[in-house]
């Protein structure tokens, strides 16, 4: 018996954070477990873009939260 990997992916563009578990099946094909995502639209959209320090600040203040909710 081959045990299947887990993968845990992390993205962070300038504004979202995201955070995914991958496994495949046994015919090796993706499957995806969860995939939980935190946009930044709201904190951006009074300057009409992304303000580099308010993403920056967004992603550390979001990242532990939603990669607890990937992993339940």
């Amino acid at each position: 018996m081959s045990k299947k990997p887990i993968i845990l992916g992390i993205e962070s563009s300038c504004d979202e954070t995201a955070v995914s578990i991958i496994t495949e099946n046994k015919e090796s094909t993706p499957i995806i477990l969860s995939n939980i995502v935190s946009s930044q639209v709201e904190v951006h959209k009074e300057f009409g873009g992304v303000v580099p320090e308010l993403a920056a600040r967004s992603h550390i203040e979001k990242i532990d939260l939603i990669a607890k909710k990937a992993l339940e």
